[in-house]
């Protein structure tokens, strides 16, 4: 069996790591170098790094930033926010991430998954997907949580799939910062309808929430930001807690 991942996310607005609940009522977390240089040393698997107002903005993603944290960190490195083309995609290739994530311009020209993939690997492209309950459907936003699409979840996971992308990051917006554990129906669902990894996002806020996930789920990794940011689950101690539930586990 593959060993569960676990993977913390850098919100970053301004240059800051920030964190907010809902997509909403965002707060400073902490500087994202020294954030980055922290997780490593805790052991966190990966890192994401998401410039949450880039695309709001009309404005690439902070490059010089980017190279900053690159040259900090060991560990595989995805990197999302701005990105409109396989000219900013090779940019931040270039600057040290390991792969770029695309979450609004793939809603917007689905061909760039493709033109991506076939330019680095799929394994280089993930496909960030904001989905929300809306009655009976989970439906996919952009802009940062601001705008719905007429997209179901489940048939955009399988769309994008077929472009070519290597990794989903799905996050409920129902439970992003609610701590009140991930999502699961909507996790589970998209995580078994396609045949690549999938990332779950929002609603991490204790350690058996992640037992909960990977043992309710087929998922690969598990994404948190303001548990780790503020200290509450040091990352050593999630995996500790994890390896004892029987849970395989990357030490």
């Amino acid at each position: 069996m593959l060993k569960k991942r676990i993977i913390p996310c850098l919100d970053i607005k301004d240059g800051r790591t920030v964190k907010g609940v809902n997509f909403v009522d965002i707060q400073d977390a902490g500087d994202p170098i020294e954030l980055a240089k922290t997780y490593v040393q805790q052991g966190a698997d990966e890192l994401v790094f998401l410039d949450i107002t880039a695309t709001i903005e009309k404005r690439a993603t902070l490059i010089e930033l980017v190279k900053k944290i690159a040259e900090e960190i060991n560990i595989p490195f995805t990197v999302g926010g701005g990105i409109n083309s396989l000219e900013d995609a090779a940019r931040l290739i270039k600057a040290g991430a390991d792969k770029v994530s695309v979450n609004s311009s793939a809603v917007k020209n689905p061909k760039l998954i493709k033109e991506i993939a076939d330019k680095f690997g799929s394994q280089c492209i993930v496909v960030a997907i904001d989905t929300k309950l809306i009655e009976k459907d989970w439906m996919v936003f952009v802009h940062g949580g601001r705008t719905i699409t007429p997209l179901k979840t489940l048939e955009w996971v399988k769309e994008v799939e077929g472009l070519g992308a290597g990794e989903i990051l799905l996050t409920s917006m129902n439970n992003d910062g609610t701590k009140s554990g991930f999502a699961l129906d909507i996790t589970s669902s998209v995580s078994n309808s396609i045949n690549i990894p999938v990332i779950a996002s929002g609603g991490a806020g204790s350690k058996d929430h992640f037992v909960d996930l990977f043992k309710n789920t087929t998922i690969s990794a598990g994404l948190a930001a303001s548990i780790f940011h503020y200290g509450e689950i040091p990352i050593p101690e999630l995996k500790e807690y994890l390896i004892k539930q029987n849970i395989p586990i990357r030490k």
